[in-house]
């Protein structure tokens, strides 16, 4: 069993990160807060999402993402200054959290809406290439990662999701338009 697990220094912002999520039709969630015990609660699922503030009460995120099983995602909540330091690699929204953009990048990380999978072509023309470099562009500038790690977030995303690579670039730009 899959599941997310948000943890945050105080209790009341991972509850509220938990309502928001519940109301946009997530379920099987944790709220820790504490870097150990949400470590402790990777062990219930068999993998996921791990949501979490910048500091906990007895760790930095950085430790946390160390420390993280391979079977689960991290997204870091911070502010903007924040998401500006951290390292190449991490997944970030900045606070304020916009529920839109909180709800389409757990659904994007946890593969929720799965599509039929079916077969996939080998070539992309020069449009799609396009499009699928605008994506990862956009990956790297809102999530401070290197264009590898944008390619395999589309990547992952794709497999998640049973759609082609093509179809999960247009998805992100969907996205971040709509916003």
């Amino acid at each position: 069993m899959k599941g997310i697990i948000i943890a945050f220094g105080k209790i009341e912002d991972g509850k509220r990160l938990e309502t928001i999520l519940q109301r946009n039709g997530f379920s099987d969630m944790v709220v820790c807060i504490s870097g150990a015990q949400a470590l402790s609660e990777c062990e219930r699922f068999s993998g996921g999402l791990l949501i979490s503030g910048y500091h906990l009460r007895d760790m930095y995120y950085m430790e946390l993402k160390e420390n993280l099983p391979e079977n689960f995602s991290m997204l870091l909540i911070g502010s903007e200054s924040v998401i500006s330091r951290c390292e190449a690699g991490i997944m970030a929204v900045a606070m304020p959290v916009k529920t839109y953009d909180l709800v389409n990048t757990v659904k994007m990380l946890t593969g929720l809406g799965k599509a039929p999978t079916r077969p996939k072509s080998k070539f992309r023309n020069e449009e799609e290439e396009k499009l699928v470099k605008r994506a990862k562009e956009l990956l790297m500038e809102r999530n401070h990662i290197s264009e590898k790690e944008a390619h395999s977030y589309l990547q992952k995303t794709s497999m998640n999701t049973g759609r082609t690579l093509v179809e999960s670039a247009r998805m992100v730009l969907l996205l971040h338009e709509s916003e």
